[in-house]
């Protein structure tokens, strides 16, 4: 057999190159891989701008144990956006008694709260029990429908009641309808401490209806 051209033996001896890429196919690569790090990053960005802007919104206008909420706005025909506004004026949502001796999430003052398990059937009730939140909320929600029914359904008397007591709110209410006048906040509530609590706690109101609805359920 005779031996192969040297020529032949070098052109089957050398290896083959592989073809190169392109410059506009490297470029549709990087490109993709930019564009794949971008949409990334930008889900990073917005999942933590979203954490963020829901950490904050806590901090600002918390809500808890609005489960309970629901359910004693429920039995008691209150709106829920109420009684947690009610909630967050009087204690941040933080169980607490204050120097007065009101007591719990809604701060309720003991001889407030030993009426209302009178009237409401709570036999049981010891004033240790104001520190669950169940029965604080309830005993909280009790008192503003019992002040909604005496006063008409009028929550600036209400909440004003809530606050400085029922004793001032009649006499003022009294003064007002003597001089034939609507009770007004600014023009009958002489106490800057209640003019402030009820304006405050009705547009807090307003505040958890348009940022709770879905869990308080209005």
């Amino acid at each position: 057999m005779s031996a192969r051209p040297a020529s032949a033996r070098s052109r089957s001896a050398r290896p083959r190159s592989r073809r190169r890429p392109s410059r506009s196919r490297v470029v549709r690569r990087w490109l993709l891989l930019l564009g794949a790090l971008a949409v990334a990053a930008g889900g990073i960005i917005l999942a933590t701008a979203q954490f963020v802007d829901k950490a904050v919104h806590e901090v600002t206008l918390p809500l808890r144990h609005e489960d309970i909420i629901r359910q004693q706005a429920r039995d008691k025909h209150l709106d829920p956006a109420l009684i947690a506004a009610v909630i967050y004026t009087e204690s941040r949502f933080r169980d607490q008694t204050s120097d007065a001796g009101a007591k719990g999430l809604m701060q309720l003052m003991p001889r407030t709260a030993a009426y209302i398990a009178r009237k409401s059937g709570g036999t049981a009730f010891v004033q240790g029990d104001l520190a669950t939140p169940q029965v604080n909320i309830s005993y909280g929600a009790w008192y503003l429908r019992y002040l909604l029914d005496k006063y008409g359904g009028n929550e600036i008397l209400t909440l004003a009641a809530y606050n400085a007591g029922e004793g001032k709110v009649d006499g003022w209410w009294r003064d007002a309808a003597a001089r034939g006048e609507r009770f007004r906040v600014t023009a009958h509530i002489p106490f800057p401490e209640t003019r402030d609590y009820v304006g405050h706690v009705l547009a807090t109101a307003g505040d958890y209806r348009r940022e709770y609805a879905r869990e308080l359920g209005v």
